[in-house]
């Protein structure tokens, strides 16, 4: 029997968080900076929808920091007690994440109910003053992290984020709007309410997919039955078992399987043309391939 290991870093879904380090560097300062002058108006103009916007910023400002240390934690190399080195600490980041949000969704939904019974006056032109200065700040940090969403969950995570609150500020403005236009002050605390409903949604979709990463599920832009196919159908294969895909981070994949040849020994040449061909036609940069010759193989329990 024969054994191959394939590696590739030649594409930009295996450097990723790496990359975008400046960018996370400003992304944080500027926002942390926005949260300081937004929460001070939100508790000056006793403006909930303010201090909600304000809340959601803070969460998106520590889940900059978090994702800006794994990818630091990332380009870590590896040794002898983390022979993967710290890969997968990118997909403990974005479960962090997902977790920071749902407490600071948490918190905000319980004033914002008490708010809603309990309406109190606030300035419009304030609301609009200080949100349309966050769309500015939020829309300009997402396209920091435009180029990269694809390749990384973190970096989307980033940019979905900052997104989200560039939309959410502008809810905020338009809420300024009709305030100073119908007097209504329910109008802030019903703001702030659709801002609990905009972080809910994010929130579900970052969690899900953290919490599949840490189940080492097979990644979404991989479909197992198509890798399965390209294997079975190598010239000589007469099966594929012990098939094992799964996500080393947050950019790159790991596969492992096993080969059933019967009568036949494929040297270097074979294993490195199919460890090339999973990464470029699946993004499967880290590929073990062990070749069987023997009849036992037979006997595996998930042959293809």
């Amino acid at each position: 029997m024969g054994a191959g290991h394939h590696h590739s870093h030649d594409h930009a879904h295996g450097h990723a968080g790496g990359d975008f380090g400046r960018a996370f560097a400003i992304g944080v300062v500027l926002n942390l900076g926005f949260v300081l002058i937004e929460a001070a108006f939100g508790i000056w103009s006793n403006s909930m929808a303010l201090l909600a916007d304000a809340g959601h910023n803070l969460s998106d400002v520590l889940g900059l920091l978090i994702a800006w240390g794994a990818a630091v934690m990332a380009a870590r190399p590896a040794n002898a007690r983390f022979t993967y080195g710290y890969k997968a600490s990118s997909m403990l980041a974005a479960l962090a994440n997902a977790g920071l949000l749902l407490v600071a969704t948490g918190a905000i939904l319980i004033e914002t109910v008490n708010r809603l019974f309990d309406p109190q006056p606030v300035p419009g032109m304030t609301m609009i003053a200080v949100a349309g200065v966050g769309i500015v700040i939020n829309s300009a940090t997402a396209l920091l992290f435009a180029r990269g969403r694809k390749h990384d969950i973190n970096v989307r995570a980033a940019f979905l984020h900052m997104a989200a609150d560039a939309l959410v500020s502008l809810g905020v403005v338009i809420a300024g709007a009709l305030i100073i236009w119908t007097g209504q002050s329910w109008i802030d605390p019903a703001a702030s309410l659709v801002i609990v409903v905009v972080i809910g949604v994010g929130t579900w979709g970052l969690l899900r997919d953290s919490v599949k990463m840490a189940l080492l599920a097979v990644p979404d832009n991989i479909h197992e039955g198509e890798v399965r196919a390209y294997l079975a159908g190598l010239p000589g294969v007469t099966a594929v078992h012990d098939l094992h895909i799964w996500p080393m981070s947050s950019t790159e994949t790991a596969l492992t399987a096993h080969l059933v040849i019967p009568g036949g020994h494929r040297g270097d040449g074979f294993l490195h043309e199919v460890g090339h061909e999973l990464d470029h036609r699946f993004h499967i940069g880290h590929a073990t391939v062990q070749v069987e010759t023997g009849a036992h193989a037979d006997h595996c329990v998930d042959c293809a």
